[in-house]
């Protein structure tokens, strides 16, 4: 079924069964653990449509999720949260450790990534957390970036991260930061001059 779905789609999230198995302690339930995995498909299609429809201070709109999903096969689409000293480079870490999909960003050839703080975040906190981003891509990557401001969050700051251009790793076993991650997705589940820019601004990250 998988098989043919992607002929059929620009992009595709994949939680293979055995991937649950590898994460879930002896007492998780059936019910639980797909409730999991289901909660992760929601913050990836919840950050999109924020994506989409919330406006940006650096604006992010349906021609740029567009412009990196559009024929790209596998995805990986998540969103990280953090708060404190280090926030922004602890969200965007957790935005790149997704425990449950069957890709990695690692080598990825387009990427779009959203900050959002209640407007409060520094550029030199902007510039460390895209960093953890930019480092572990593809030299040549595309990649789109925005910012927006949020009142609600306070001191935290997320990252909407989705990432394209990969092939899956299907036999990758989750590291013990993903199942830190995975442990904080249970319990918050509802029952200039060029050189004066940050660095990954001069890889040619487009601002839109």
């Amino acid at each position: 079924g998988i098989s043919r779905l992607r002929n059929e789609v620009d992009t595709l999230n994949v939680i293979p069964n055995d991937r649950l198995l590898s994460v879930c302690d002896q007492k998780t339930t059936l019910q639980e653990a797909f409730l999991l995995a289901d909660d992760i498909l929601r913050q990836g299609i919840q950050g999109i449509a924020e994506l989409i429809t919330v406006p940006g201070d650096i604006n992010l709109d349906f021609a740029d999720v567009r412009r990196i999903m559009a024929d790209a096969g596998p995805a990986m689409m998540a969103i990280g949260r953090a708060r404190g000293e280090n926030r922004a480079v602890e969200a965007a870490q957790a935005a790149i450790r997704s425990p449950l999909l069957d890709v990695s960003i690692h080598g990825a050839k387009g990427v779009l990534f959203n900050f959002t703080s209640n407007g409060n975040m520094s550029l030199h906190e902007l510039n460390m957390a895209a960093q953890v981003i930019t480092e572990v891509v593809d030299p040549d990557a595309e990649i789109i970036f925005g910012t927006a401001t949020d009142p609600s969050l306070d001191d935290e700051v997320k990252i909407t991260l989705i990432a394209v251009g990969f092939e899956p790793q299907m036999e990758r076993r989750p590291s013990a930061q993903e199942d830190d991650e995975w442990r904080r997705l249970r319990h918050e589940m509802p029952n200039l001059s060029d050189t004066d820019l940050p660095s990954f601004l001069r890889r040619g990250v487009s601002l839109r």
